[in-house]
């Protein structure tokens, strides 16, 4: 399966570098697939969308502030994204700009505190150790910024950074852990909540903690050799019971539709567990679980865009992406969404 076959193309401008100012007024496309119909709308309209009986399988991993500006020795800035904590000073990272960076070399970050590269891992990924332990954890959420994806233009500036920390979270993220954001559940508003339940559409939270990895391009030209990184998630007892009662299962993203699929069995039953996930989801793929996808428009030959065109069909999701763009709806991670029946 070739990857250049997974391309489009889109317009520059219709790239969203901030979100809609109201969370559910964002523009929500509806793919009916036995219908092949496509149908404009609002996110506020999902539960309108949406029947009893039907289960919302959401995302509730929390974003932590995962970004930091420092300096070299040499004055050079130097940006630093978490990963993933070691122990109580060593954490796994990415550096950039990489090629600058060597082993023992230490960046200076605010308020004085330091970290040390002590290995290199790969191209991008660095093990560094901070000068303090006992108040990392508030350092972070003094200091770290929302870790946006690069195609989404920031200046080092404190009030658009406060902004982004409160957008680039969904409303119901409880469980700290994610250096991305589940970003279907991006547009959920109280309101849109509480319609959800007054129709008797339960929501089911079940944790995926978004890594760096959403963020890396698939470099194969064969699409199917592409490895995904391991992402821990987790279900608990209470939510694959909702699940597997569910008439349907409306799954909000690519992360909860990747927990989901990881945790069903050949039987179509969720089963409450706790690991990690490599699991790639690309044309061919037979949904387990899944009868309904919320997702965000997702990069040209990302895992992602593989996985909506798995779930809906390339041709049918190439039709309604360009109707999208036609239609000037808005893309990525701030933008816009479309609801795959």
């Amino acid at each position: 399966m070739k990857l250049k076959d997974f391309a489009y193309i889109l317009p520059e401008e219709l790239i969203a570098q901030h979100p809609c100012p109201q969370r559910d007024a964002s523009r929500l496309l509806t793919l009916d697939r036995k219908k092949n119909k496509i149908m404009d709308g609002f996110f506020f309209q999902l539960p309108e969308l949406l029947s009893a009986g039907d289960v919302l399988v959401i995302n509730d991993s929390k974003v932590i502030p995962a970004r930091f500006f420092g300096k070299k020795h040499t004055g050079a800035d130097i940006e630093i994204l978490l990963l993933a904590k070691k122990d109580s000073r060593i954490w796994e990272v990415l550096l950039k700009p990489a090629k600058r960076m060597h082993v023992k070399d230490v960046i200076i970050m605010e308020d004085k505190l330091t970290a040390k590269v002590i290995d290199r891992i790969s191209d991008k990924k660095w093990l560094v150790e901070f000068s303090d332990a006992k108040d990392l954890e508030n350092y972070i959420q003094r200091f770290g910024r929302a870790p946006l994806p690069p195609y989404i233009k920031r200046e080092k500036d404190a009030e658009q950074s406060a902004q982004d920390r409160e957008r680039y979270q969904t409303i119901y993220a409880r469980n700290p852990g994610s250096v991305a954001a589940p970003t279907a559940g991006l547009h959920f508003s109280e309101a849109v909540l509480q319609a959800l339940k007054a129709k008797d559409i339960q929501i089911a939270p079940i944790t995926l903690h978004v890594g760096a990895g959403t963020f890396l391009p698939i470099k194969t030209a064969e699409a199917e050799e592409h490895v995904m990184e391991e992402e821990f998630y987790e279900i608990s007892a209470v939510a694959a019971d909702i699940i597997n009662g569910a008439r349907r299962v409306v799954a909000v993203g690519t992360t909860s539709t990747r927990a989901l699929e990881s945790a069903t069995d050949t039987n179509g039953r969720v089963h409450p567990q706790a690991g990690f996930t490599r699991l790639f989801i690309y044309p061919g793929y037979k949904f387990k679980k899944v009868n309904a996808l919320l997702t965000n428009f997702h990069l040209p030959q990302s895992s992602l865009f593989l996985l909506v065109c798995a779930f809906a069909g390339k041709d049918f999701i190439k039709r309604a992406y360009q109707h999208a763009v036609k239609s000037s709806y808005r893309f990525y991670s701030y933008g816009d969404c479309m609801l795959i029946i």
